[in-house]
């Protein structure tokens, strides 16, 4: 899966009242499982992050979350290339890709 530019015409909120998502309290939970699944999710964090957006429910996570995200990863520079690069390396190891022409395979007897 890579990178999708256009993330917010595939988002799963997409459909949702956008009030929804800017709640206090224990409504952000009902907001944070929006994200619960979506295809997207990703590409919303990174965007939220990187652009500072300070209300609401983004990739998952409440403006608290963020800010406190953001305060333990000052140096970070582009949350986009950080989660990119960190979901490339997952995608890499976990979805069974392995180069056969590499492995020692031991005679069967």
């Amino acid at each position: 899966m890579s990178w999708v530019e256009d993330w917010s015409a595939q988002a799963a909120c997409r459909t949702s009242d956008p009030d929804e998502l800017f709640v206090q309290g224990a409504a952000q939970n009902r907001a944070k499982a929006v994200c619960t699944g979506c295809p997207v999710r990703t590409e919303c964090l990174a965007d939220a992050l990187d652009n500072r957006v300070e209300f609401g429910v983004w990739g998952g996570m409440t403006e608290r979350e963020r800010r406190a995200l953001l305060r333990r990863r000052p140096t970070v520079v582009s949350w986009r290339r950080l989660l990119e690069t960190a979901r490339s390396e997952y995608e890499q190891a976990y979805t069974g890709t392995v180069d056969v022409d590499h492995l020692d395979f031991a005679e069967a007897g």
